[in-house]
């Protein structure tokens, strides 16, 4: 049989349905891929062997006995380590919460085991999802599976690379600024930020409550749909779910036309600082929607070119509240607490001990942004150019069903070469921002290779709130006439592996 690794999901979900294959080898094929190469990419911070060939087992036992099974039953998946997860641990990719060991399942962790997905283990990511290439990991870096010197985007580095190294076909996110769609773009893979509300986010550590979203990651746009409705609808648990249907993702991702779609192009997302080859990729991707049917027309969104500096007041200020709560009274660390020490003496030896650098950074200036004097100065303007995105969305979809742009302006860049440089990190958010500060939909699928550097280059699809089955309609499209074309670009083993 095909190596079980190299199956999409769906593909892999009709074989064991089928009885063609068995879910317990599935995983265990998988188990052995994290075993063979998660040494050089790091994806993984904790690998849930046994958890995960227990739910397989169940699944296989649910086959036995006649059950129906779910659309992605037995499907293993990475997931992203901001996700609680009862009795496996959730670290944030922080020293704060090592070793910590939650007593309770995420909603989507919840839906996801609900599913019958296996759940093999816990990936790497930017401490608190504050980041942009999985360095600011307290547990080290994550290898781009193309090229393991460079990025593989972040803060969902480790999601990424694990669907692109294929250690698991599907994997979760979350997406503030863009941490499910750059991850995607510059490993060839597929991620989706949905409707703000979409998918419950109780359960998920929060960094910035009203920007964090979970999504689905997948290999396929197809996979993508299929995981997304798995984990999304409304959650009494999440005071900002949306109590509304989910909109029919997977449809739309297996009846892909844009066919009399009318899709705006960017016009504020181009020019200086995008390299060449993005470009080049985003270009032809904006004719074959041409080719396919799509009328093509160029959009202003003039308000965008604040969103870098809002969203770095707004998220900031949010996560300097959260993070509050680290405070080495209740769980996680606790540094310095030998009985001489007051209570605020040991939260601030911890808080010294347990955070990163760029944690701090963003405690420091979001608690500057708040403070008496220049709460209005900073964080009330920031939320008033979020009201001016939020219109320029509006009125852009008030002309056109989707927006297009590219997804990164560049393609994955070395490790260590920003580390030092936040805004030249803070920048690779550049095009994924808005969607976050007005709270829409939006997509990231793979539409070719840069010329000057062979490393995979994204598409960025944005649809109205509560259109998502848009994005899925047009990524499909686009994917199809790219692979019939060029063939998928991970349909042969990434080139550093």
């Amino acid at each position: 049989m095909t190596d079980l690794t190299r199956l999409t999901a769906a593909e892999t979900a009709a074989a064991i349905a089928s009885g063609e294959t068995s879910a317990v080898d599935v995983a265990q094929a998988h188990l052995d891929r994290i075993g063979a190469v998660d040494e050089k990419v790091h994806a993984f911070l904790h690998v849930d062997t046994e958890g995960a060939l227990g739910a397989a087992r169940a699944v296989d036992e649910r086959r036995a006995k006649g059950e129906k099974l779910g659309p992605l039953a037995g499907v293993p998946l990475a997931l992203k380590d901001i996700f609680t997860t009862k009795g496996i641990p959730t670290t944030v990719g922080s020293k704060i919460l090592e070793g910590w060991i939650p007593p309770y399942d995420a909603t989507v962790t919840k839906r996801l085991k609900d599913a019958g997905i296996v759940i093999l283990g816990k990936t790497n990511m930017d401490e608190f999802a504050m980041g942009s290439s999985t360095e600011n990991s307290a547990y080290g870096p994550t290898g781009n599976p193309w090229d393991l010197t460079k990025i593989p985007g972040g803060s969902g580095g480790g999601s990424s690379a694990a669907l692109a190294s294929y250690q698991a076909p599907l994997a979760i996110g979350t997406d503030t600024g863009g941490s499910i769609r750059q991850p995607a773009a510059v490993t060839g893979t597929v991620g989706v930020k949905p409707t703000y509300g979409g998918v419950s986010r109780y359960g998920m550590v929060a960094f910035s409550s009203s920007l964090d979203q979970g999504g689905p990651c997948a290999r396929t746009v197809l996979d993508a749909a299929l995981l997304h409705e798995a984990i999304a609808g409304y959650d009494p648990l999440d005071s900002t779910s949306i109590d509304a249907p989910v909109p029919s993702v997977v449809e739309a991702a297996r009846h892909g036309n844009v066919r009399g779609m009318r899709v705006g192009v960017v016009k504020e997302f181009g020019g200086e600082g995008y390299q060449a080859g993005v470009m080049q990729r985003f270009n032809e991707s904006v004719e074959l929607l041409r080719e396919l049917g799509a009328e093509i027309v160029e959009i202003s969104c003039p308000s965008f070119k604040l969103a870098l500096p809002a969203y770095y007041l707004i998220a900031p200020s949010e996560a300097s509240s959260n993070l509050a709560r680290f405070d080495a009274m209740r769980y996680g660390l606790r540094v310095g607490d030998d009985g001489t020490r007051s209570a605020e003496e040991v939260t601030a030896l911890t808080r010294e001990a347990g955070f990163g650098d760029e944690v701090k950074r963003r405690i420091i200036l979001g608690t500057y942004a708040l403070s008496s004097g220049y709460y209005d100065a900073y964080y009330g303007s920031a939320q008033k150019v979020r009201t001016l995105i939020s219109r320029d969305f509006e009125a852009a979809f008030g002309t056109v069903d989707v927006l297009v742009s590219p997804t990164t302006p560049t393609t994955a860049f070395p490790i260590g070469e920003r580390v030092d440089d936040p805004m030249a990190m803070y920048l690779a958010d550049l095009c994924t921002i808005p969607s976050n500060l007005a709270g829409n939909a939006a997509m990231s699928i793979p539409c070719g290779l840069a010329p000057e550097d062979g490393l995979p280059v994204g598409l960025q699809i944005i649809a109205p709130a509560m259109a998502d089955d848009r994005l899925y309609r047009v990524g499909a499209a686009v994917e199809a006439a790219l692979t019939g074309r060029w063939g998928h670009p991970l349909l042969e083993e990434a080139p550093a592996l």
